[in-house]
C-alpha cells in the first residue's frame, strides 16, 4: 500500500471514530430540553409497579386549549391494568402554581387505556402532569414533562 492510500486508510478511521463519538452525544441528549428535564413519554411508575405512556388524544400539544389525553397503563410483565381508578394534577413548577383546569379520567377504553380530559396548558414553559394509579396491584404514581 502506498503512503497515500496509508493515509487516506487513516483519516477514514479518525473520520468514523469522531463520527461515533458526535453520535453518542447527541443520542444522549435525546428526550430532554435544554435544561435537561426529561420528556419522554412512556416510562416506570416510581415504585416500579407500571409501564405507563401519556400522548395527546389529537397530536400535538397545545397551548391555551383544553385537551384529551391518552394514557395506556401495563403490569411490569406487559399485561393491561384494568379497571384503575386515576388521580391527575400538575403545573408550573418554576412558577409555582397548578394546572388551570381540573383533568378528569372520563373513561376506560380497554387494553388498559384511558382517557384522560380537560387537560389545559395556559401557557409556554414547563409543565409537570402527575398521574395517581390506584388499581388492584397497588398503587403508584407517574409525573411527565410537558415543555411549550
Amino acid at each position: 500500500m502506498t503512503s497515500l492510500g496509508r493515509y487516506f486508510l487513516a483519516a477514514t478511521g479518525v473520520v468514523a471514530v469522531l463520527i461515533g463519538i458526535l453520535a453518542a452525544v447527541y443520542l444522549s441528549g435525546l428526550g430532554q430540553d435544554e435544561g435537561g428535564r426529561e420528556l419522554a413519554r412512556a416510562k416506570q411508575s416510581e415504585n416500579g409497579l407500571f409501564s405507563v405512556s401519556m400522548q395527546p388524544e389529537k397530536g400535538a400539544v397545545r397551548r391555551g386549549e383544553t385537551q384529551s389525553w391518552l394514557v395506556t397503563i401495563k403490569s411490569t410483565s406487559g399485561e393491561p391494568v384494568e379497571n384503575a381508578a386515576l388521580h391527575i394534577s400538575g403545573g408550573m413548577p418554576e412558577q409555582g402554581h397548578g394546572l388551570p383546569t381540573s383533568p378528569q379520567a372520563t373513561g376506560y377504553l380497554g387494553n388498559g387505556r384511558y382517557r384522560i380530559e380537560g387537560v389545559k396548558f395556559s401557557a409556554s414553559g414547563w409543565w409537570q402532569l402527575r398521574l395517581w394509579i390506584f388499581a388492584a396491584s397497588g398503587t403508584d404514581t407517574v409525573v411527565f414533562n410537558v415543555v411549550l
